[in-house]
């Protein structure tokens, strides 16, 4: 498995791991003109699955939840995207991002089925 198998029922604390993850790697790209703006995406994607999940751990409905839940997974299916331009950009983060973009797309999966669960129980 990977590094976030250990936090696998703990979705705070993977989100929160994948997120400083996703910092680490965005510091050993050199920021260019082009990748500068693409790095500040994928951190804003990125760090905010896990503050959105947190939200939705705090929700003040099952409405609220599921909506949070659905921007969990909104956040995360854009965070994919940023980490294959981030590939354009920096080809040598190639190994390391497609290891997050695995992260994040079994996050992506979760999420859509929290968000499934909690709407047939409504």
């Amino acid at each position: 498995m990977n590094q976030f198998s250990n936090q696998k029922y703990d979705l705070e604390e993977r989100t929160a791991q994948f997120g400083e993850a996703i910092i680490k790697l965005c510091r050993s790209v050199n920021q260019d003109v082009i990748a500068k703006p693409i790095v500040s995406q994928l951190i804003r994607s990125a760090t905010s699955i896990g503050a959105n999940y947190m939200e939705a751990n705090g929700a003040s409905s099952k409405k609220d939840f599921i909506n949070k839940i659905f921007i969990c997974k909104k956040e995360a299916q854009e965070t994919k995207h940023w980490l294959r331009m981030l590939v354009v950009c920096a080809p040598d983060k190639n190994l390391e991002a497609r290891k997050l973009w695995q992260e994040c797309q079994e996050l992506t999966l979760i999420f859509q089925k929290i968000a499934s669960s909690a709407r047939n129980k409504v």
